[in-house]
């Protein structure tokens, strides 16, 4: 009998230490960092797909969008954000709130989907922004491009999706060179970074987008690949987006795979462990 109770003890012990580890892991990703894959191409040459990094979630403050989702298709498990915190949403506000800057890359709940994007941020609440001829004018002030050379990648099915990059220089066969135009865009903040250019498509000449008090503008550094707010929610695209819907700031990639799995080791890059999210 001793021993069973002993026997008993160490299972009760060992479901506690889990439970335990569970609520701290949770409390910890819900208040100060919480990991993200990139899982498509929308930011390239920013992040490519399969670089792992840590969004943090100190940067903008706490909203409901802050909570964890737990969604494991494979085990049927589909635990939203909402179904946890919902109670705290709805008035677009936060605890502890932050401002986001002009050019931030920020993790989002899409406004209607619920799932996580990332994307840069370009307009602010009040801004004016209108895309002439693929560049980016704010408040009538043109952001300016100045030409980097030419992105180039394998062309090849990416990630654990498989997806083909789009290419400039396509239709490109498998294993053949897949190039982008690469541009330095200046944002009138100052701020600069790296965008790629495909070709001409709608989004390249837009109307004036005139951004909502307490919302965001976001636009991919891909963009002719990349799903955002120069499209409309009823459209399928991102729309404007919430204040309170913001999640995160992305800082640093901690490591990248360029294979269908994070844990496939001997496809990590090794040029991009620690580097900075500019």
């Amino acid at each position: 009998m001793a021993e069973q109770a002993k026997s008993g003890n160490a299972i009760w012990e060992t479901i506690k230490t889990i439970v335990y580890a569970l609520l701290i892991a949770g409390v910890f990703r819900t208040l100060f960092f919480q990991p993200f894959w990139i899982p498509s191409g929308s930011m390239k040459p920013t992040l490519l797909i399969g670089d792992f990094l840590f969004v943090n979630k100190m940067a903008y403050g706490y909203s409901y969008a802050s909570c964890p989702s737990l969604i494991i298709p494979s085990v049927g498990l589909d635990v939203d954000a909402e179904d946890i915190c919902g109670w705290m949403g709805g008035d677009n506000t936060r605890l502890l709130g932050g401002e986001p800057e002009r050019g931030d890359v920020i993790v989002f709940r899409h406004p209607v989907s619920g799932r996580d994007y990332i994307k840069r941020l370009i307009g602010l609440p009040g801004d004016k922004i209108q895309i002439k001829d693929g560049v980016v004018y704010i408040n009538g002030t043109e952001a300016k491009q100045t030409p980097d050379g030419t992105f180039t990648e394998i062309a090849e099915p990416q990630g654990p999706q498989r997806l083909r990059p789009r290419c400039e220089n396509g239709p490109v066969g498998v294993g053949g060179t897949c190039e982008k135009t690469r541009m330095i865009e200046t944002l009138p903040s100052g701020v600069s970074h790296e965008i790629l250019n495909i070709g001409n498509q709608s989004t390249d000449n837009t109307g004036v987008y005139t951004v909502p008090e307490g919302h965001y503008f976001f636009m991919g550094d891909n963009r002719d690949n990349s799903s955002d707010s120069r499209v409309p929610q009823v459209a399928g695209g991102v729309g404007y987006v919430p204040y309170e819907n913001l999640i995160g700031r992305a800082d640093r990639i901690m490591f990248s795979s360029a294979g269908r799995s994070m844990l496939f080791f001997w496809t990590w890059r090794g040029d991009r462990f620690f580097k900075a999210v500019n």
